[in-house]
C-alpha cells in the first residue's frame, strides 16, 4: 500500500476535498489518502510552503504528495513533479516548491500545461495520471521534460543585516503558537554567540526556551519548533490572541515586522 499525502487550500465549507479524495480512490485504489491540512490561508504561499516542508519528513520514502494550493495562479497554470529522494511532490508551479525545500536537491519534471475548463476535476485527474505513471516507470522515462521552476517573491524571507533579523507571521497552529519566517540556522549564524531581544507589540524576549514549560504558566517565550522555525508562544496560552499576531497578506508584511536585535 502507498501513501498520498494531501494538502489543500480547499477547506471544509463545500465538496472540494471529498471530490478530490473520490477521484483519486477511483483512479487509484489501493493508496491511502492523508490529509495533512485543507485549511491553508487563501493565496498565503508561505503558509503552504511551510505546512509542506514540515510535514514532508514525516512521511516514508516512495510517497506522493499532492499540493492543490492556488492552483489558478495564472491563466495557463502548470502541474509541475518533484522528486526528493525516492518521494514525490505534484504542485502548481507558483513558487511553492521553491520556498518549501530552498536547500534539497530536485529532479523536476512539467507534467502537464492546465487551463480553468476543467476546474479541480482537472487537476487532481492530472495528478493520478502522473502517480499512476510513476508507479511503473522510473521518472527519467515518463516523457515529462526537465523544467526550471518559478521562484517566490523575495520578500518571503527574512530581512538579515550584521545587528539584526526582521521577519514575519507564516503560521499559527491549533494552540496559537505563533510561527515566523526565521530558522535555527539563520537565527545562529546571525547571532554568532551574542545577545539578543525579540521584539514584537511592545513585548520582548531575551532567551530562546527548549519546552514550552520552560517558563511558568501563562508567561511568553520563544523556542524553535520542530521544523527548525521560530516560535512565539505562551506556556498553556494563545499568544496569537493575546499579541494580536496573524497572518497578513504578502502586501502587508511589511507593517507586520517582527525584530530581532543583536548587542
Amino acid at each position: 500500500m502507498g501513501f498520498i499525502a494531501l494538502l489543500s487550500d480547499l477547506g471544509h465549507y463545500d465538496t472540494g476535498v471529498a471530490k478530490t479524495k473520490s477521484i483519486l480512490l477511483q483512479q487509484l485504489p489501493a493508496m491511502q489518502i492523508i490529509d495533512v491540512t485543507h485549511n491553508i490561508y487563501p493565496y498565503y504561499l508561505q503558509q503552504a510552503a511551510y505546512l509542506l516542508g514540515s510535514s514532508f519528513k514525516d512521511f516514508p520514502q516512495g510517497s506522493f504528495h499532492i499540493v492543490l494550493f492556488d492552483i489558478y495562479y495564472d491563466a495557463q497554470p502548470k502541474l509541475v513533479l518533484a522528486k526528493i529522494g525516492e518521494s514525490y511532490i505534484l504542485a502548481p508551479d507558483n513558487g511553492v516548491l521553491p520556498l518549501a525545500f530552498p536547500q534539497k536537491e530536485m529532479t523536476t519534471r512539467l507534467c502537464y500545461t492546465m487551463n480553468d475548463a476543467g476546474g479541480l476535476r482537472a487537476w487532481v485527474k492530472a495528478a493520478a495520471d502522473a502517480i499512476e505513471i510513476l508507479q511503473n516507470t522510473p521518472i527519467e522515462n515518463t516523457g515529462f521534460e526537465p523544467c526550471e521552476m518559478q521562484n517566490a517573491a523575495g520578500q518571503f524571507k527574512p530581512f538579515i543585516t550584521s545587528g539584526s533579523m526582521e521577519g514575519h507571521v507564516i503560521h499559527i497552529d491549533h494552540f496559537g503558537n505563533v510561527v515566523l519566517n526565521i530558522t535555527k540556522d539563520e537565527f545562529e549564524a546571525t547571532a554568532a554567540g551574542r545577545s539578543f531581544s525579540v521584539s514584537f507589540i511592545r513585548e520582548e524576549v531575551r532567551t530562546i526556551s527548549n519546552h514550552y514549560n520552560s517558563v511558568n504558566r501563562f508567561e511568553k517565550l520563544c523556542r524553535f519548533n520542530s521544523a527548525g522555525y521560530m516560535e512565539i508562544a505562551i506556556n498553556r496560552g494563545n499568544a496569537a490572541e493575546l499579541f494580536a499576531l496573524k497572518i497578513k497578506r504578502p502586501e502587508q508584511l511589511m507593517y507586520t515586522t517582527i525584530k530581532i536585535n543583536f548587542e
